[in-house]
């Protein structure tokens, strides 16, 4: 019994880490603006350990960049776009995408981003 729940410990701090490096790479952008509008682009993320990442958009005539983490199955990024610093928070879903919310500091509402590994 001792030895299952031991096996059963470990195996858990492995499977993060091997969870977090499944998230680099590159993504399509799918997403909608404060006012609902929809924009799209592309995505890099690039692993810096095995929790976080650095990450940058290109979408239509803009550019961001930022730095991310994951946790299990929430994937959260901090970023800069022009003057302002924004936060998008996502869901890992089990097809490898990432469907979030994102903000500006200092601005009222939120849009949608959604992130599918390209093929």
């Amino acid at each position: 019994m001792r030895r299952t729940i031991l096996l059963a410990i470990f195996a858990a701090f492995i499977a993060e880490p091997i969870l977090a490096q499944d998230i680099g790479g590159h993504y399509i952008v799918q997403g909608t603006n404060f006012d609902g509008s929809p924009y799209g682009g592309e995505a890099e993320i690039t692993l810096t350990s095995s929790t976080t990442c650095e990450i940058v958009w290109i979408t239509e005539s803009t550019s961001s960049s930022g730095i991310c983490m994951r946790n299990g199955p929430a994937f959260s990024a901090g970023y800069v776009l022009g003057d302002s610093i924004g936060l998008v928070v996502y869901q890992v879903m089990s097809d490898g995408a990432l469907n979030g919310l994102w903000t500006l500091a200092g601005q009222e509402g939120s849009g949608t981003e959604l992130l599918v590994p390209a093929q």
